[in-house]
């Protein structure tokens, strides 16, 4: 995990709206500041204080708004030195959107860290596309918190990372690596395969050589993929698993047990950013643990 440009070290940071998981995200970002000894940096966006914030500045009164928003932050900041007080913690509040916001802050941070439902009537809807526009723009790995973390992390903890084509994941299996080794916990590689819907299956035979050379095929693709971080971190216990089925599927079904499920986000330049494959798109609505989405490259790219 990069942790510095040049002499300044990287922070986690992590956004929080007053929300219930974004108090989890909270905890869970104190426990990564912790893991990896960084910085720890509380934001909420309130575009409130961009166009109305200056107009208090000569009052004595303080309007609810601004009130609101140091509530927020101040909640989150004990919330953080009563998981760990040892942290390095700031707070910020910041005069916009929520995803300007981050996306911005995600250019000096190690990790953007935000809960996957916000508040109000529409709040899963609206911070669920503030999650996914990060996860598809960020330009550091983004990882998005679903449910409480468990008050003590443990060392039996799996982390789980997906295996694309050959040349799409090396940014993800270095991050689980680091995570993985930073947990003392296992790391699982999954590579998912399935037949092509085209391949002919008329004699049982002939299926099983193509379901083989299939596995073969993907269980090729995982050793080559894992060859480089295998060696970079050779004191990480790797348990590696090549399926049948869709890799969204597979995924999901690894994620019970663990306690992070990295996954690979490719980028493109430009504002909008590249809407998430499949896969990720899943894996920020339906799994059963944080998921974390590191920017990568395309194959050949």
């Amino acid at each position: 995990m990069q942790k510095a440009v040049g002499a300044v070290t990287l922070p986690v940071i992590v956004g929080v709206d007053g929300s219930e998981t974004g108090l989890w995200a909270t905890d869970w970002a104190t426990d990564e500041a912790a893991l990896h000894g960084l910085p720890l940096r509380i934001v909420h966006a309130s575009l409130w204080e961009r166009y109305e914030g200056p107009a208090f500045t000569d009052s004595q009164e303080v309007p609810v708004e601004h009130a609101l928003a140091e509530d927020i932050v101040g909640r989150a900041a004990e919330r953080a030195r009563r998981r760990n007080p040892d942290v390095e913690l700031s707070v910020d509040i910041l005069p916009e959107d929520a995803e300007s916001a981050l996306s911005r802050e995600a250019r000096r941070a190690t990790v953007v860290v935000t809960g996957a439902r916000g508040r109000g009537p529409l709040a899963g809807t609206l911070l669920g596309s503030v999650s996914r526009a990060l996860a598809s723009r960020a330009r550091c790995p983004v990882v998005v918190v679903r449910r409480a973390p468990p008050s003590r992390r443990g060392n039996d903890d799996r982390v789980v990372v997906g295996v694309g084509d050959a040349g799409t994941s090396s940014a993800a299996l270095r991050f689980a690596f680091r995570e993985a080794r930073a947990r003392g916990c296992v790391l699982e590689a999954v590579r998912a395969w399935r037949r092509p819907a085209h391949n002919p299956l008329a004699h049982p035979l002939l299926a099983g050589d193509l379901a083989r050379h299939h596995e073969e095929r993907a269980s090729a693709v995982l050793d080559e993929e894992l060859r480089g971080p295998v060696g970079a971190y050779p004191d990480v216990r790797l348990r590696r698993l090549v399926a049948e089925g869709s890799a969204h599927h597979v995924l999901l079904t690894r994620t019970a047990a663990a306690g992070l499920l990295v996954i690979g986000a490719s980028r493109q330049r430009g504002p909008l950013g590249r809407p998430l494959g499949r896969v990720a798109h899943a894996a920020l609505r339906h799994a059963d643990c944080p998921v974390a989405a590191v920017p990568q490259s395309e194959a050949g790219s």
